[in-house]
């Protein structure tokens, strides 16, 4: 793995994000390890609880705008949705999972907190999901995990407000499970770790599977238009503008075209 640091001790897997310079932003390659090392886990009969973070000051300030891609149809841009089956391969995890979220967690990597079964934060952390300053919809199966976390009117203030939340409002919304100080978060982590790492394994992952069917089922035939929608903001003016805004650091302006 190129952008993924793996460590494992005893039925505890440690998964740090590991691009910090880049504040480990999502890039198209660490989305595909992600996805990689996720389906992997099938065959990992030791590993009870899998711990995602990140290296550096932040969990991951999301997707990578930086990355330079090669320009591609509107056909392969469509198929080559590499975010969507990424979250998708963190429900599909049979061990249990913990996201212990430093620093900044933002759009993408706020989808893979709400997909883990689990989320511990620094008091000191900011979680959000900017997509929507950058003229586009929150595709990646973001919408009904959040949903699902914080209920509607929770879900629509922090996606289509677009702001950052803090910890301790997360907390109470609920969102997050527990909060503790940046120094003793990955403490904490692994302490909630060994405490499901303890239990049998059989019988912890047929609870979670079933959880997880009865909860999360019928997302993909409901959402499949999400990464759609997203192709089709790319094609807006306001989208174009919001871009170059970001760059520009000022106001955007927006006119609904």
């Amino acid at each position: 793995m190129k952008h993924l640091e793996i460590k494992k001790e005893g039925h505890i897997c440690w998964v740090y994000l590991n691009r910090p310079k880049s504040l480990n932003a999502l890039n198209t390659e660490i989305l595909k390890e992600l996805t990689e090392f996720n389906a992997s886990l099938k065959d990992d009969l030791e590993s009870r609880v899998v711990i995602y973070t990140g290296t550096g000051e932040n969990f991951s300030s999301g997707a990578d705008l930086k990355e330079k891609r090669e320009p591609v149809t509107r056909l392969e841009a469509w198929r080559n949705n590499f975010g969507k089956p990424a979250i998708w391969s963190f429900l599909e995890v049979d061990q249990i999972t913990i996201a212990a979220i430093n620093g900044y967690c933002l759009g993408g990597a706020a989808c893979i907190a709400s997909a883990c079964d689990f989320r511990i934060a620094s008091d000191d952390a900011m979680l959000g999901y900017p997509e929507i300053n950058l003229g586009i919809n929150l595709n990646w199966l973001g919408l009904p995990l959040a949903l699902r976390l914080i209920g509607p009117a929770k879900a629509k203030k922090i996606v289509i407000g677009g702001e950052n939340e803090n910890a301790d409002t997360l907390l109470k919304w609920g969102f997050y499970d527990e909060v503790h100080s940046k120094e003793q978060l990955m403490k904490a982590a692994e302490e909630m770790a060994k405490l499901y790492a303890s239990k049998p394994p059989i019988a912890a992952q047929m609870i979670k599977r079933s959880v997880n069917e009865l909860t999360y089922s019928g997302d993909d035939a409901i959402m499949h238009m999400d990464y759609d929608q997203t192709l089709l903001t790319h094609e807006t003016k306001d989208r174009k503008e919001a871009i170059k805004s970001f760059f520009e650091k000022r106001d955007p302006e927006y006119k609904g075209d």
